[in-house]
């Protein structure tokens, strides 16, 4: 990454882009429904420089004959995961929070603030903080930084961690800081590629190196029947010519 600016956006209010963003992100989320594509889950936890337990799940994402969405597992060998163990939060922030998507909708529950400009390899970006306003029980949020492309008003990058955790004195459910990329497909939309996590967990017992990557790979259009829809009109595919490194 490059410097951080403290410039204003170019030609148009942080309250715009956060309008514009949103509105693609919503038409983003809706697309991303009538792809196929696979996704990889590694999990482990590390003492000094030796994995001593791992979490491995490869899942492919498609439809049925009717047309409808459907998981298929392709590789989900025993855990061996011991100081640690992968509970409903966890894998529903992989399904949900980790590919973290901020819609229209989604906007009354986070305070956005506009932070500046910033350049990611070839991509010049608007960077915003997000935070939740509040936390309502039995919801999880998304807390950290997130960079807009300039040009496609999309997101191509999260920065941040899911919140909020659990410190009881029966239970603790501690989550890592991770990065979220995206890369553009069908010349069109910014999907989620790669997820990092590299964090310790501070635990009442003690502390936990955890290391996390999700892969989503293999992006496919599902049927030649079917039209995506973006700003009223139809995509069409196109070569993937900008994407953030990794």
């Amino acid at each position: 990454m490059g410097p951080l600016v403290a410039l204003p956006p170019a030609g148009i209010s942080p309250e715009q882009v956060i309008q514009r963003f949103a509105a693609k992100e919503a038409d983003f989320k809706a697309a991303r429904e009538h792809y196929t594509y696979n996704q990889e889950v590694k999990v482990q936890t590390v003492e000094g420089d030796t994995v001593d337990g791992e979490y491995k799940q490869s899942i492919e994402i498609t439809f049925d004959d009717k047309g409808r969405r459907a998981e298929k597992v392709l590789y989900a060998p025993a855990p061996t995961l011991t100081r640690v163990q992968m509970t409903r939060e966890d894998l529903d922030d992989i399904e949900k929070r980790l590919p973290f998507v901020l819609t229209t909708e989604d906007l009354p529950d986070y305070q956005i603030n506009y932070v500046g400009r910033q350049n990611i390899d070839e991509l010049d970006t608007y960077v915003f903080d997000v935070a939740p306003k509040k936390i309502e029980k039995n919801k999880r949020y998304f807390q950290g930084r997130i960079f807009v492309d300039q040009q496609d008003m999309q997101i191509v990058l999260t920065d941040g961690k899911n919140v909020p955790e659990i410190r009881k004195k029966s239970e603790e459910n501690l989550f890592p800081s991770f990065v979220t990329y995206r890369e553009q497909v069908d010349g069109k939309y910014w999907f989620p590629t790669y997820t990092k996590a590299e964090d310790n967990l501070h635990f009442s017992s003690g502390d936990v190196h955890i290391r996390e990557i999700v892969k989503y790979e293999n992006y496919k259009r599902f049927g030649s029947d079917v039209k995506i829809i973006f700003a009223g009109q139809e995509v069409k595919s196109a070569p993937d010519a900008r994407q953030p490194k990794k």
